[in-house]
């Protein structure tokens, strides 16, 4: 059996040759590039890049934008939009820091007017002050969802391809992994939360509590596996849900009275129980604590906090061209905020490239390469 197998190894490997060094078939090599392709799953940016066979040039200038982009140091709080234009060869990135906690996903999202035109996301996570690949977009079109996983700095470059010229939409959005834990409410219910103290300091809260009317569904934000139910310790009739074989443990506690069994495997949305006042929470207002665990407590409120999205309606544009001058000294933002770290400055009749514009702020670049906020209220259209 053995000599067979090394002698099939053998004969595909020299078929694969054969492929390789096929010339002038076309059909066999794209069906080669295809297995390939199955196998070292290249990422949208290495799949563009072999378009530019006789314009290496070209490609690598569009590349040099990437790699200088990540170097940018421009910060926004989300949820974050943007309205712009992509201009053709003009080879702009976008790029973006920000906070993320475990247990969020980050949504990010490229409307365009032009839906053919491709559009490139990476997301890099700051780790010992070096920038680490994260995630890639699995496709052109201008969405990305990443999953965090540890609480940092993290950021995103949004790189267009080389002719796109198009208005766009840049939207960065985070959510919560899970859904919420108690039926009909939201973050308004939150009463306490993660790390107040508890019995005059002897111990901190590890988890939160939100507050319903006594019998209120208490739901499986995740589907699951129903590890334990029962009445014991500070946390009365409780219901523990585990995510995955080895994921996270989901604790309800307090639970006037429990609907599932252990053992039993639930899906978003199915009700545990019901919410009460067990256990040591007899003398207050009827509530849910809900915690998670892996490997100690762990933080659960960005894994359940909702936050609105930013859409594009809310956001205008003030300017038709993309080439600005300044109208007296100005300061260079980080943020869009004019309590934001000072980057430079700029006098008047300085020129800028806009790149975007979120709402009174403007995202632009000096003639030296440098990007930056400036409030819109600074600058003025070139005429002519």
């Amino acid at each position: 059996m053995k000599k067979k197998n090394v002698v099939y190894s053998v004969a595909t490997a020299v078929a694969l040759v054969l492929i390789i060094s096929c010339s002038g078939c076309s059909g066999i090599s794209t069906g080669f590039t295809k297995v390939a392709d199955a196998i070292t799953n290249p990422t949208p940016r290495e799949v563009y890049a072999r378009e530019f066979k006789d314009k290496k040039d070209q490609f690598a200038a569009w590349e040099n934008a990437y790699t200088n982009a990540i170097a940018d140091s421009l910060q926004v709080t989300l949820p974050y939009g943007e309205k712009g234009d992509f201009v053709a060869y003009s080879n702009r990135t976008y790029a973006y820091t920000f906070q993320l906690e475990e247990g969020e996903v980050l949504v990010a999202n490229v409307v365009k007017d032009s839906v053919s035109k491709r559009v490139f996301m990476d997301v890099f996570e700051q780790k010992a002050a070096v920038w680490q690949h994260a995630e890639s977009s699995t496709t052109g079109d201008g969405t990305l969802e990443f999953k965090v996983t540890q609480t940092g700095l993290y950021k995103i470059i949004i790189q267009p391809e080389v002719i796109a010229s198009t208005n766009f939409f840049i939207s960065l959005n985070k959510q919560p992994l899970y859904a919420f834990p108690v039926a009909g409410k939201g973050n308004a219910a939150i009463g306490s939360f993660w790390g107040m103290e508890r019995d005059g300091g002897k111990r901190n809260h590890e988890g939160i509590d939100i507050f319903a009317k006594k019998g209120t569904p208490v739901i499986a934000i995740t589907n699951g596996t129903i590890s334990f139910t029962g009445e014991r310790g500070l946390g009365g009739k409780q219901v523990w849900l585990r995510d995955g074989l080895f994921g996270k443990s989901l604790y309800y506690a307090h639970l006037d009275s429990i609907a599932v069994q252990g053992g039993m495997s639930v899906k978003t949305g199915d009700t545990l129980g019901f919410v009460g006042n067990t256990g040591n929470a007899k003398t207050t207002p009827p509530h849910l604590h809900f915690g998670i665990y892996q490997s100690g407590a762990i933080n659960p409120l960005p894994f359940v906090y909702q936050t609105n999205p930013v859409t594009e309606a809310k956001f205008s544009r003030s300017f038709k061209t993309t080439r600005l001058k300044v109208r007296g000294s100005a300061n260079l933002r980080q943020a869009p905020d004019t309590k934001a770290q000072t980057l430079g400055s700029l006098a008047a009749n300085d020129t800028v490239v806009l790149l975007g514009q979120n709402n009174d702020w403007l995202h632009i670049q000096t003639p030296a390469g440098k990007k930056a906020f400036i409030h819109k209220s600074l600058v003025r259209e070139i005429k002519g």
